[in-house]
């Protein structure tokens, strides 16, 4: 079985994900970039430069140790940066000019988890084909550089700083007079969101921003909505920001504690780009999970939504490959080109912001632009994922429940590329409907695919 997924290497710390298999994905990644020419144009025969950063798993620390002496024995100079955000990693291996980044994060998942992300030069994700390198280079015999040759391992003190003056910048209209919550799930986020939106002229109050490395996603973040809707309810804030354990996603909650999904947070975005003159092509990318809520409501405006498979990487490509500027996910990875070319929760959670200040109007009022139709999402555990594209069985039954359905809703049942199960999402008309019909095709599918 394929190692990667749709967001690099990820599985049980120390088990699936030794310091071993770290450190040799680590030495295999800079063999692949180099021989790609990723790591061609250096003067003075110097050395390849490399950004490691991680979230605040206490895995994270070993897993580190293990890429940073990975990089090192194959001559690449690395820079450590410490707990940071994901696109924090992504944006300082532009910003730098460094050849290679380094992300250690499971993102969502529950802490015992942890993951391995590369960043190309430039800043963005590997495609699929250096990926599938990287695997096969896995334990080959190399040659290994001695003496002055190897990389040197840094503290890179002035990364948080740096980033931080990033994602200012791409603010045009102070958020003075915001009284905000934010939701930093015990994560990457917990020192870098609160200081940011401080100084983004905002009032802020942060929970959930006292990372242990053992209480990452623990019943907060973007996955646990609840103490955040308590919060904004208890210290009346205008709206509430939640992130993910890395920080690149980012959700919200109106004054009333309603949920502001990734779909509601793109449809605001679009519009108020459309009208500025921002949008470019008057398009903004989705993916097949995006509700129809939200396909609707860009329809209403003259927007079109060119859709791809889950995934920010892919929704990524589409954008570049078709010069688009506003793209991403209903779990909230919003990918705005003008600013970054990854999913950045709290540069996402400020453009939201800024939109709700220069407008004038509440988050409530801007999430009127979109009626989100009922979605019923069940996990299937426990099944083997791979099996599903074949069996003609759960294919027949999604065919009969889309034809009752008509234009009023749709099916979608695919294996999650992050974790072991099958996702099944329903949108209908109603929530009864929406769940029932979850119901009948997720037991089909546990049925059939043990």
């Amino acid at each position: 079985m394929a190692l990667f997924g749709t967001d690099g290497v990820r599985g049980l710390a120390n088990r699936d994900l030794t310091a071993e298999l770290a450190l040799d994905l680590a030495v295999a990644a800079a063999h692949v970039l180099s021989e790609k020419g990723a790591f061609a144009g250096h003067a003075n025969n110097e050395r390849p430069k490399a950004i490691v950063g991680q979230d605040s798993r206490a895995s994270g620390e070993f897993l580190e140790a293990a890429v940073v002496a990975g990089l090192a024995s194959a001559g690449v100079d690395v820079y450590r940066v410490g707990v940071l955000p994901t696109p924090a990693i992504a944006h300082l291996v532009a910003e730098s000019g460094a050849d290679l980044g380094v992300m250690l994060s499971a993102s969502h998942n529950a802490m015992p988890d942890n993951g391995i992300k590369f960043f190309a030069k430039g800043g963005g994700k590997l495609d699929d084909t250096l990926e599938a390198a990287i695997e096969a280079k896995l334990k080959e015999p190399w040659e290994r550089p001695i003496g002055a040759d190897v990389g040197r391992v840094i503290l890179d003190e002035s990364a948080q700083e740096r980033y931080i003056y990033h994602l200012l910048s791409s603010l045009s209209t102070p958020l003075t007079g915001l009284k905000i919550v934010v939701d930093c799930a015990n994560g990457a986020s917990s020192r870098v969101a609160p200081k940011t939106y401080i100084r983004a002229g905002a009032h802020v109050t942060a929970i959930h921003a006292s990372p242990t490395g053992l209480n990452i996603n623990e019943n907060c973040g973007s996955t646990h909505m609840e103490s955040l809707i308590a919060k904004v309810a208890e210290v009346g804030a205008d709206l509430g920001i939640a992130h993910d354990g890395d920080a690149d996603r980012c959700l919200a909650v109106d004054h009333e504690g309603n949920l502001i999904d990734g779909d509601f947070i793109m449809a605001i975005l679009a519009a108020s780009w459309k009208e500025q003159g921002r949008l470019k092509k008057d398009s903004v990318v989705g993916t097949v999970m995006s509700n129809l809520g939200f396909m609707k409501a860009m329809e209403s405006l003259g927007i079109s939504v060119p859709t791809t498979a889950v995934g920010d990487r892919y929704v990524l490509e589409r954008m570049i490959s078709e010069d688009f500027v506003l793209g991403g996910e209903q779990s909230g990875h919003v990918i705005m080109r003008d600013f970054a070319n990854t999913g950045d929760g709290i540069l996402t959670a400020l453009q939201l912001m800024q939109v709700v200040v220069s407008s004038g109007k509440s988050l409530k009022e801007l999430s009127g632009i979109m009626k989100r139709f009922p979605q019923s999402l069940i996990n299937v555990k426990g099944v083997k994922k791979e099996q599903l594209a074949t069996s003609e069985k759960i294919s027949k039954e999604i065919a009969i429940h889309e034809e009752a359905l008509g234009g009023s809703g749709r099916i979608l049942v695919r294996p999650s590329g992050t974790e072991a199960l099958v996702r099944v999402m329903v949108e209908a008309e109603s929530n009864e409907q929406a769940e029932r019909i979850a119901s009948e095709i997720a037991s089909l599918v546990r049925s059939e695919l043990q």
